[in-house]
């Protein structure tokens, strides 16, 4: 339960605090007391630029806190901050307030993110494109009373690494915002995401840390992205993990003496991409992998394990490149969440609890043909509340209903998925969601359809923001596509005979 200290003793610290750091007050609102994060987090990466519901894939996937990526400026040198860079998303309760407020209500909580790839290549990661510490730190600030949360990251890669002023101006806002939480009675931490070697930091992500030092910024975590080596090596992906973690925790000794051994490896978190990543099939994380590190993260005490990203967790193009939308590998819907979900630990249940099973959980049709399955709920704590249903994962030809769509738990429904003939040859993971106001379950129901229209496509979704290199395969519009040379943003099927696609035919 959350506590919040009186409203006139709130803002008079947050005035203060506010004053005595040079900081504009960002909203009348008192500070709060933001629930801490357990000690031992699993937080995947939420792509919050696709339009879909943070607070439904939380409850899809298990996964209970979601770090969203990811906060940046629309344009290089403004010290407006904004979803994805997106003007329409601005830091506000109306930009996914209502999300993260359902996803606190379920025991859980979200990270924003500051930067990524995308504003880091281009200036609009908020302290590379705003040359106002005082601003920077207000921006900090109003991310942190909008959404009522206990910790914020900061994603910075390639060029905002090689960028001193920003840096300093990072870490300085950092130790202002910080100095501001204490002065209004909220604990507020850090963590900083960063690319690293099979080995450790790089010596341009252990410069960040060594700058925060100097300037008296606390760092409670830092992320490792252990992912895209790109050094042409062989990887075993678990084990380098292991060896980048180990090489992380020397060089945070070094950095923090004072701080014990369980101290320093409760600073180390790990960020995996399931599946293929960017570099390309040598370097592909596994399900066995994704089990070998939650067993040494446990052992060692780690502070955080995430995923790049949610969305990914699935197996829909098994054999494809590196995509955002999909994993490279046979897997099911959820599977690295599921293996990484127990790593949450120091939260407390919900007191009004249930389960959710399908019952059959699988069932094989014919397209043009339809199939059902009873969804079934039972009271597991307190009592019984109302469970709201949904679907989701159900591919083209294919629509799925519920009957009823809202039951109280220990109730059933009827789910009917009704095929068409245009319904492509395979095997779905269908996903049956229940929330109630205090919990969220899913279930997986496994659909086989047989005599439809062709097979599913094997190679990735096109993607209009990925580089394709010549001879690179994709799907699109239920075809498969092949890169005659580099590539990015032409949509296949609409370059004409000449152009960079060359159609090989529907899948």
């Amino acid at each position: 339960m959350r506590r919040m200290r009186s409203l006139r003793a709130a803002l008079t610290a947050a005035a203060t605090a506010v004053a005595a750091l040079g900081l504009t007050a960002v909203s009348g609102a008192p500070a709060q007391a933001a629930t801490p994060l357990p000690a031992h987090v699993f937080a995947p990466y939420f792509e919050s630029w696709t339009g879909e519901s943070p607070a439904a894939l939380s409850a899809q996937s298990g996964a209970k806190h979601l770090t969203m990526a990811f906060l940046q400026t629309a344009t290089k040198g403004s010290c407006t901050a904004y979803w994805n860079g997106d003007t329409s998303l601005p830091i506000a309760s109306a930009s996914f307030g209502a999300d993260i407020k359902t996803i606190q209500g379920r025991g859980g909580d979200v990270i924003p993110s500051f930067g990524g790839y995308t504003a880091d290549t281009t200036g609009t990661e908020i302290a590379d494109s705003c040359s106002d510490v005082d601003q920077v730190a207000a921006v900090y600030q109003k991310v942190v009373t909008t959404y009522d949360i206990p910790r914020l990251d900061m994603d910075i890669e390639v060029d905002a690494l090689e960028n001193t002023a920003g840096m300093d101006r990072r870490n300085k806002a950092i130790k202002k915002v910080q100095d501001w939480a204490a002065a209004s009675g909220r604990k507020l931490e850090i963590s900083y995401t960063l690319p690293t070697t099979t080995r450790g930091l790089a010596p341009s992500g252990l410069a960040v840390l060594k700058n925060a030092v100097a300037n008296g910024a606390r760092i409670d975590v830092v992320n490792l992205m252990t992912f895209d080596y790109y050094d042409n090596a062989v990887h075993d992906m678990a084990q380098d993990t292991k060896t980048a973690a180990q090489g992380l925790y020397d060089q945070l000794a070094k950095l923090y003496p004072g701080k014990t051994p369980a101290q320093l490896w409760g600073m180390i978190g790990v960020t995996e991409m399931p599946g293929v990543d960017d570099f390309g099939p040598a370097e592909t994380f596994t399900l066995a992998n994704a089990g070998q590190v939650y067993d040494w993260a446990v052992s060692k005490g780690i502070n955080m394990l995430s995923f790049w990203a949610l969305q990914r967790d699935n197996g829909s193009c098994p054999g494809g490149a590196a995509a955002d939308n999909c994993s490279g590998i046979e897997q099911n819907t959820w599977d690295f969440s599921r293996i990484f979900a127990p790593f949450t630990s120091g939260n407390t249940a919900p007191s009004d609890d249930f389960s959710l099973t399908a019952a059959p959980a699988a069932a094989t049709v014919t397209a043009g043909s339809s199939v059902s399955t009873t969804v079934r709920t039972a009271v597991t704590a307190g009592s019984a509340q109302t469970v709201n249903l949904t679907v989701s994962g159900a591919p083209a030809g294919v629509t799925a209903s519920l009957s009823p769509a809202s039951v109280t738990a220990g109730g059933t429904a009827t789910l009917t998925l009704t095929t068409t003939t245009a319904a492509v040859n395979g095997t779905y993971a269908i996903a049956v969601n229940g929330a109630s106001p205090s919990a969220a379950h899913s279930a997986t129901y496994s659909l086989t359809v047989t005599g439809g229209n062709g097979n599913q496509c094997t190679a990735a979704p096109w993607a209009p923001g990925t580089v394709y290199t010549g001879n690179q395969q994709v799907s699109h519009n239920g075809h498969s596509w092949k890169a005659k040379w580099w590539t990015t943003g032409e949509e296949p099927g609409t370059t004409g005979e000449w152009g960079v696609w060359q159609d090989l035919g529907a899948c």
